[in-house]
């Protein structure tokens, strides 16, 4: 077993299988679910095929197929490409074309700017639509259903070993220029933003096993981080509690009174926000005239 992400979260499946793993606007997955879903994707790809260094597009709000997808793509040793929803047609053809996608997963109501794009993936060679019931037409993508994909593969981990130094890359819109695309390797990116290194010791974990250990001595957690996918911070709140078998509950779109709805139904531990623009809506809500 490697520092490898992909590596790591299996490790977290074969310890805590049945455990709740991932809750996203109604619809929700143990470890087991998460685990066979992403391999049937990861099969998919492959065999239309995406392989080792390969770049998969995920342009899509926050939902469970966003994060089986992120681990399907890894499976394979293939890296996945962020793909922020708020971008512009302008913005969407540079990162297309920088960003050298070979197969695309997005949801459907962004059928149309994928079709206004198309020409700048001179690469592409498979797209996989997320059906949101928005109902827009797709044109000549000819994209394949994204449970049509994982129906037709097996759920079997059958994939070969995998590097410490395969590629994880976010692209960083920053506050000046274009989209950019810092490329990490697995290992150093685990230490840096995964909890390979303990923040008050300065440690590194000793080996990847050591996260389901250090799981092990503790209750599990449940954790609310309610920035998108599409940013790093909640990427890294998605990857870091999956290696220690938490919870996770997300939302496709930020409302400050689902926010503690979901607090409450979910008995959510930890909340994680990114800065005022959803700190200030929160404590408003929190003590507005409906809070109970």
């Amino acid at each position: 077993m490697e520092f490898n992400l992909a590596d790591l979260f299996e490790h977290a499946v074969d310890h805590f299988a049945d455990r709740e793993y991932l809750v996203c606007d109604g619809k929700r997955r143990t470890y087991r679910e998460m685990e066979a879903r992403a391999n049937r994707l990861a099969h998919h790809l492959a065999a239309h095929g995406v392989g080792p260094g390969d770049h998969v597009g995920i342009y899509a709000a926050n939902s469970v197929e966003w994060v089986e997808t992120a681990w399907a793509v890894f499976k394979i040793r293939a890296v996945w490409i962020n793909i922020n929803y708020r971008y512009v047609e302008e913005e969407l053809r540079y990162l297309f074309d920088n960003a050298d996608l070979k197969a695309l997963v997005y949801q459907r109501q962004y059928a149309p700017r994928v079709a206004g794009v198309l020409s700048a993936m001179p690469l592409l060679r498979h797209t996989i639509v997320i059906e949101d019931g928005s109902g827009e037409h797709l044109g000549a993508l000819g994209s394949v259903p994204y449970e049509t994909a994982l129906a037709e593969r097996s759920p079997a981990r059958d994939f070969g070993p995998r590097s410490a130094s395969d590629h994880y890359i976010l692209y960083t819109g920053g506050t000046t220029g274009m989209p950019k695309g810092v490329v990490w390797r697995h290992e150093d990116v685990f230490m840096a933003l995964g909890g390979g290194i303990d923040p008050m010791t300065n440690e590194r974990v000793p080996g990847p096993e050591y996260m389901v250990e250090k799981a092990k001595n503790g209750m599990p957690l449940t954790f609310l981080p309610i920035a998108p996918l599409m940013h790093g911070a909640t990427q890294w709140a998605v990857m870091g509690q999956s290696f220690l078998g938490n919870k996770v509950v997300l939302m496709g779109r930020f409302d400050a009174r689902q926010v503690w709805d979901l607090v409450q139904a979910e008995k959510v531990n930890s909340v994680m926000i990114t800065g005022d623009a959803m700190a200030r809506p929160l404590i408003e809500e929190l003590h507005g005239p409906d809070a109970t």
